[in-house]
């Protein structure tokens, strides 16, 4: 039955987006988005956190579930993104698995099956980055002979671009017939499940991906340690204030992120609030701080913070903050 004051014509479908890291994900869901929701960088897994970005064509609700890439690791912080991608599988009407064209694919393809571990249901894999290769791709029938004896589940595959739009309008269209009819989990207008403060975080965190050199981005968490917002007489916010903390694990790095003078948090500071007034659409009062927290990447109660809850894998050393 449909939800109250639904279309009766109204379809929808649920995406999970996988994928090993730096395959385009992030990419690849904000152009179909037509804007930047999901956090993107050059550097590896940007995405820790599996959350919804939702978006309508004509009566059609697609709701895509950004993962993390899946990657073999020992370390606690990423065994729960590991956990976070299985987690956004779990229910899915169908699974997307992209596949960076600029690599050797069915190496990279067994490596995210081995290290995903949970079974993969209806799937298409997704090419990416077609924008950097031959787009005839002569020997594509074999290695889809390959890719099927290892997966199955694959039903259809598409290679496509996220930087020119390269068949992007082939796979909407897609995914639109495999849509069924269904009522809308966003009705409202809604882009994600996740609040803003949630974004907030993920913007700030990378305006720090984006000036912070080598490993150190890596090594780098941000906490809301405060998100008011004032509201005038009408109830509508006129502006928020937030103070955020970003973690880092040893006082060297400290040093590298507040930069000469404060200069390295200033900049990210001004670049983050630009793009969170963008999505709140009123006036941001940002305070950032750096604070050391030893091996944040292995603190549970850091990392349950931060909203990556524990595995089967996890680790069940507690430390404290």
């Amino acid at each position: 039955m449909l939800f109250e004051n639904q279309h009766p014509h109204n379809k929808a479908i649920m995406i999970a987006v996988l994928g090993k890291p730096n395959v385009g994900k992030s990419s690849f869901i904000n152009h179909l988005l037509g804007f930047d929701l999901t956090i993107v960088s050059s550097k590896p897994q940007t995405t820790r956190n599996q959350f919804h970005c939702a978006f309508t064509i004509d009566r059609t609700e697609v709701v895509l579930v950004d993962t993390p890439g899946v990657h073999s690791t020992p370390q606690e912080l990423n065994k729960r993104m590991n956990g976070q991608a299985q987690l956004g599988a779990e229910g899915v009407d169908l699974n997307f698995v992209l596949l960076d064209l600029t690599t050797d694919v069915v190496a990279e393809f067994r490596d995210f099956l081995k290290n995903f571990d949970a079974p993969l249901e209806r799937t298409w894999l997704i090419f990416t980055k077609a924008d950097l290769i031959n787009k005839e791709m002569p020997g594509f029938a074999p290695l889809l002979v390959k890719l099927q004896d290892l997966c199955p589940a694959i039903e259809r595959h598409f290679v496509i671009s996220s930087k020119d739009g390269h068949n992007i309008h082939e796979l909407t269209g897609a995914i639109q017939d495999a849509a069924k009819s269904s009522p809308h989990l966003y009705p409202g207008g809604d882009a994600s499940n996740m609040n803003e403060r949630f974004f907030a975080t993920e913007y700030i965190r990378e305006q720090a991906f984006r000036l912070l050199k080598e490993e150190l981005p890596y090594e780098v968490a941000v906490v809301i340690d405060e998100y008011k917002d004032v509201k005038q007489k009408d109830g509508e916010i006129s502006e928020s204030h937030i103070s955020a903390s970003i973690l880092v694990n040893r006082p060297s790095q400290r040093a590298i992120v507040v930069g000469r003078g404060g200069s390295v948090i200033k900049e990210i500071g001004v670049t983050a609030r630009k793009k969170i007034e963008a999505m709140t659409g009123g006036k941001v009062h940002l305070n950032l701080h750096v604070k050391v927290s030893p091996k944040w990447m292995s603190n549970n109660y850091v990392l349950d913070e931060i909203g990556l809850p524990r595995t089967q894998k996890s680790a069940r050393v507690w430390r404290k903050k």
